[in-house]
């Protein structure tokens, strides 16, 4: 009687596990097809270059990334290559995580339609959990945040695999949880939280799911309140883990080094290694314990010292909270405890070892950072800058549940002698390496300072603080319209606490302007826009602040999409469905996932059970990461990624929609009514669920193929690459961001491309570990010689000095940064460093110019004697250590005879360029350092070198797969990738502005002087000229043919420019193919901004504030002024009013507003 249920059983778990490998292939072959060949932007250069050779990125770090990415290296042979080993690592883990996803979603739909006691699963039961789970899967392999993490090297597509794989490993469990040996699949779960720490710590989120599945499979008659037990539980779970056992382990380890180094003499890292081996024996000797079960009191002991080593006891700063976990942890074992519960203790010793192995992995950190490799961010080359780096102190703290707000400032205690001094609570010691004064020198750690706590205004303190940053308060008013509360603060107390002087009055946020903000900006705009992204549609891949034309979640259904946003059918191509961004699902994914939530919570007592558990692990990937992040706002990108988990859950939701529409049709049939028809109804319902349930992905990729294809796109390694290019040999360039950074990163250390270049990035600049490691060499580049010695800047000393009573004398800047270095530049009175002489200048040595090749010898006249540095009218009030350090290289290179050339990236904000913009030329993508001074760079213009660019530019640059491309339809570029094109061709402009004015100056010389000249000066004089325009012309067509407008469209003022460069090249040289040209995209702007116009026209005044600023530049000015060019290149001007006001442009706006002007 077994053999058919076993048969039917069988070909259940044989279809299941098909069509789950069917699902992963249709994951891999989507991604595998639109994986990016290379490296992208952000982190991705980074990262890759991390797997590549096991370097030190950003903390907190990912050290199981990286040894998996290595893996997937080795398989290829071209260091080209490597960017898409890794990319290909990250699609299959991809892949991996939608067949785990399928496997979940069977799982829980069978669980729910197939009776525990059934003895088989029937052809229709199959066709339902089959349809739900491809639906789900297919849905979320397709959805807009998985697919673009997926196609990328990045730690979000491995965290995401951990996810999934925890989740599915409890459901494994919950299969077999009365089984022999089921407590595997618990440690096994440990071990892959253990992992996955080590790639991104979201994967603990899943434990509050975890907890909920095994409260209900092992307690008879779970109710509300057990379940809110369950998740309290978890949530010490949680705590132990976040704040126990991962800083535990380090916190063990640093008193171990301590004693080793300071106490017994030994070598760094000899005391954490001495840890990880008595921790390693103590965990095992617990296990064999446990497995043996002879003595109480050895299990007892080792089961403590097994929870001693693993830190668990040191949670926070106090002591006396250790004291008191010891105490309980003592009484429990020793005392409460009458019979050893074995199974438990083994569970939790084994889930310790594991996480312990796992995180074990970050001694690679360790490893590596004391090989000084290129790439080696905070140096975590001992446990406490390993400790630091874990913790990312870099980035400092934000206050959750109780704190500041925007106007909160220090409190300062003013003394006998009247000295304000900040009032602050020192907290733990610091410890750091002894800066060695010689090799000789025995290693050991000194204290370097404590954990300091600012007190700050305690009126302006408020519960669950979502807005404490004082650089966004214009922003936050923006978000929320605040008008806040006056509420009278105490700066200043005396030596007693007591207020002194007259108390200041600050605007405090109400309570509900607060939780205004949380909701409009910290819920709705960060998390629940991504979320209607993935489930509804997007209305284009422009990031989006709040304003109706960009980044906003669409749903292709015209009453609601238009009631909020506009009508959406005017909206310009380019915003619209003109950017392959521009995603309508009409709400279909949403309504299959809200069908399929109510279908699991209302079908039976496990449903509502499995839906709290599909809930928390939504909730917890989602909106608990949106109240822990406590985000800021004006985000540099948008953070989708972040949610990915809480969209993983709502797939099963979307799956499970499958089965809800199936019993909703199925539902239809009477009461009374036959077998057969409820037999029909029961199949009709499930064919129509199922090829619904294939519609609506199907539908989805028809959306998103477009604007996820990165194939045939090189755009982050070449315009990285052009960034390299554009320099002398052995430079050094500043760069301040990620994407100036990491790309250039990114082609020296993967690529080896121009190695002889150092990069600083001026951000990193203000550490001490980064100032280190520019003074060794790096590949090809030498170190780079300053003035400063470790001691100067050794534990974040002089990370700002104060101009406090500065002598504005011009100095010499050697002369000045000797003085500031002095031990003794502390101010005396406020005890700051002190920075006297701010009135710099470099002196520019001539002849020394020449011989290095900075200029030429017949631009030895223009020099400046020296090279302005006054920083007297700093903004800070002060200096920063990143600009002393990079005064310091400036000035000592100029000593040395100006042996290296210096260059700013052209992305890197004017605020950073200490003042020299009129000392910079540009020589393509950069701004080289000299002494020639140009007066015009005072209207915020930088000088072309324009020999130099043009080589670099015409000779060497690189596209990024741009110039390859025959129409839009061959490759997608995103907002980033558009903004870079859009500098290239800013550098091109550029030079080919400085190579006309060459031309029209040298032009005007001639006819004014041309009788004075000899028929040689003439003719090389007429050459200039006709090789001025030459270049310029070929400078403009290169860009024309190289970024093709129809890849990424001009944007404001660039196709101005180019249309009026074009005209003028025209004229000045008679070629009227080239008039043509500008004519042709003067109206092609027109054309374009027209549907701004239309657009903007049709908006109320509600909506019409809300426009971005650029928006309402285009209707005011811009679009006039594209007018008025067209006009001035020759097209009718009547005829062109009158076209464009036929179509629907009202030009009578500007006669108002010109009238009443």
């Amino acid at each position: 009687m077994w053999l058919p249920f076993l048969a039917r059983m069988k070909q259940y778990r044989i279809l299941n596990n098909i069509l789950g490998w069917v699902a992963f292939l249709i994951a891999a072959v989507t991604y595998m097809c639109t994986l990016e060949p290379t490296a992208s932007f952000w982190d991705c250069p980074e990262f890759i270059s991390q797997g590549y050779k096991l370097e030190i990125g950003h903390p907190p770090g990912n050290p199981i990334f990286m040894l998996t990415a290595r893996f997937f290296v080795n398989f290829v042979s071209d260091p080209s290559q490597v960017a898409l080993a890794v990319n290909t690592m990250s699609g299959l883990l991809s892949a991996a995580t939608i067949l785990l996803l399928f496997w979940t979603i069977t799982h829980l739909v069978k669980r729910l339609i197939v009776k525990d006691d059934a003895t088989t699963v029937t052809p229709l039961q199959m066709l339902v959990i089959f349809g739900s789970a491809m639906c789900g899967s297919l849905v979320y392999t397709w959805s807009d945040t998985f697919w673009f993490s997926a196609v990328e090297g990045e730690v979000y597509a491995f965290s995401s695999f951990c996810t999934a794989l925890v989740f599915w490993l409890i459901l494994k469990w919950e299969n077999r949880a009365d089984e022999p040996h089921s407590d595997r699949y618990l440690v096994l779960i440990a071990y892959v939280i253990g992992i996955s720490i080590a790639v991104h710590l979201l994967n603990l989120l899943c434990i509050p799911a975890i907890v909920l599945v095994f409260y209900y499979k092992k307690f008879k008659n779970p109710d509300g309140r057990g379940s809110i037990a369950a998740l309290l539980v978890s949530f010490v779970i949680v705590a132990l883990i976040l704040y126990g056992l991962v800083p535990g382990f380090i916190e063990m380890a640093q008193y171990s080094e301590l004693f080793c180094v300071n106490t017994l003499g030994m070598g760094y890292n000899s005391g954490a290694l001495l840890y990880t081996i008595v921790t390693f024996a103590v965990m095992i000797w617990a296990v064999a314990e446990l497995y043996r079960q002879k003595s109480p009191a050895r299990i007892r002991a080792s089961f403590f010292l097994t929870v001693f080593f693993s830190g668990i006891p040191f949670i926070g700063d106090s002591w006396l909270v250790s004291a008191v976990i010891f105490c309980a942890l003592l009484w429990y074992l020793y005392i409460y405890m009458k019979k050893i519960p074995v199974r438990i203790f083994n569970v939790v010793v084994l889930s310790i070892l594991v996480i312990f192995i796992g995180y074990s992995s970050y001694a690679l950190l360790l490893i590596r950072s004391n090989a000084y490799t290129p790439m080696n961010q905070n140096s975590p080359d001992n446990v406490f800058a390993l400790s630091s780096y874990l913790n990312r102190e870099q980035y400092g703290e934000r206050p959750l549940l109780y704190g500041q707000t925007f106007n909160s400032g220090i409190v300062y205690e003013v003394g006998a002698d009247g000295v304000p001094k900040a009032l602050k609570k020192e907290g733990k010691n610091l410890w750091g390496k002894t800066v060695k004064t010689s090799p000789d020198q025995p290693d050991r750690y000194e204290v370097t300072g404590t954990k300091l706590d600012y007190e700050l205004t305690p009126e302006l303190n408020m519960l669950f603080p979502r807005m404490y940053d004082g650089k966004y308060a214009e922003a936050y008013r923006e978000w929320t319209g605040m008008t806040g509360t006056p509420v009278s603060v105490t700066s200043y107390v005396d030596s007693q606490g007591n207020p002194l002087g007259e108390k200041s009055m600050r605007i405090k946020p109400t309570f509900m302007e607060n939780l205004r903000y949380f909701f409009n900006y910290q819920l709705n705009h960060m998390y629940w826009r991504y979320f209607m992204w993935n489930f509804a549609g997007r209305q284009n891949d422009i990031q989006g602040n709040g304003e109706i034309t960009h980044g906003n979640w669409i749903s292709g259904i015209p009453f609601i999409d238009n009631a909020r946003l506009g009508d959406q059918s005017l909206l310009p191509e380019d915003l619209g469905s003109g950017n392959k961004g521009h995603n309508v699902f009409f709400m279909l994914p949403l309504l299959l996932g809200i069908i399929g939530l109510l279908w699991q919570a209302f079908t039976s007592r496990r449903g509502i059970e499995q839906f709290w558990v599909i809930f928390f692990l939504f909730f917890m990937t989602g909106i608990a990461i949106v109240i822990y992040l406590n985000q800021v706002p004006n985000q540099p990108r948008e953070r989708d990624y972040a949610f990915a988990g809480s969209f993983y859950a709502f797939a099963i939701w979307v799956g499970m929609g499958v089965a809800g529409i199936w019993r909703l049709i199925a539902g239809l049939a009477d009461v009374k009514a036959s077998k057969e028809k409820v037999s029909r109804l029961n199949w009709i319902g499930a064919v129509v669920a199922a090829l619904f349930g294939i519609f609506v992905p199907l539908q989805m990729v028809s959306q998103t193929w477009d604007d996820h294809d990165r194939s045939g796109r090189y755009a982050a390694r070449d315009f990285g690459m052009n960034y390299l290019s554009s320099l002398e040999p052995g430079a050094v360039i500043f760069t301040n961001g990620d994407n100036d950074t990491f790309p250039l990163w990114y082609a020296q250390e993967v690529e080896g491309y121009r190695t002889d270049v150092r990069v600083v990035n001026l951000s990193y600049l203000t550490t001490d570990w980064y100032v280190d490691q520019l003074r060794h060499p790096s590949y090809d580049a030498p170190a780079i010689p300053m003035m400063a010695t470790p001691d100067v800047y050794a534990h974040d000393k002089r990370q700002f000095t104060y101009f406090i009573d500065p002598d504005t004398t011009r100095v010499n800047a050697l002369a000045a940064l000797k003085e500031a270095y002095r031990e003794d530049a502390r101010n005396h009175t406020y005890g700051l460093y002190e920075f006297r002489h701010p009135n710099m200048y470099i002196p520019v040595n001539g002849d020394d110019m020449v011989a290095s090749g900075r200029i030429k010898e017949t631009e030895r006249e223009a020099l400046s004697p020296a090279i302005g540095l006054n920083q007297t009218g700093n903004s800070e009030s002060g200096l920063r250590l990143s600009s002393m350090i990079a005064i310091d290289m400036l000035a000592t290179n100029a000593k040395d005879g100006w042996k290296r050339p210096f260059y700013f990236a052209m992305t890197v904000p004017d605020d950073y360029y200490l003042g020299l913009n009129p000392f910079m030329r540009s020589t393509g993508m950069a701004y080289e350092v000299g002494g020639i001074k140009d007066t015009e760079s005072s209207h915020g213009q930088i000088a072309v070198n324009t020999d130099k660019a043009y080589d670099n530019i015409v000779n060497k640059f690189r596209w990024g797969g741009l110039d390859n491309v025959k129409s839009a339809d061959d490759i997608y570029l995103d907002e980033t990738v558009r903004r870079m094109v859009t500098t290239t061709r800013s550098a091109m402009l550029d030079l080919a502005q400085a190579l006309y004015n060459e031309g029209i100056t040298a032009e005007a010389y001639y006819l004014e002087d041309s009788v004075k000249m000899t028929p040689e000066k003439r003719k090389e004089t007429e050459e200039y000229i006709a090789q001025r325009y030459a270049r310029a012309t070929e400078v403009m067509n290169l860009m024309v043919e190289k970024m093709p407008e129809y890849t990424s469209p001009y944007g404001i003022q660039i196709g101005y420019q180019i249309a009026d460069l074009f005209g003028r090249l025209g004229a000045v040289t008679g070629n009227k193919q080239l008039s043509d040209q500008a004519l042709a995209i003067a109206k092609h702007e027109i054309d374009l901004y027209k549907q701004y116009m239309l657009y903007i026209q049709s908006l109320s005044p509600a909506k019409f504030q809300s426009l971005t600023r650029i928006d309402r530049y285009i209707f005011d000015t811009y679009f006039m002024q594209l007018v008025q060019l067209y006009v001035s290149l020759g097209a009718d001007p009547e005829e062109t009013i009158k076209e464009l006001a036929a179509k629907g442009v009202d030009f009578n706006r500007y006669y108002r507003n010109h009238n009443e002007g």
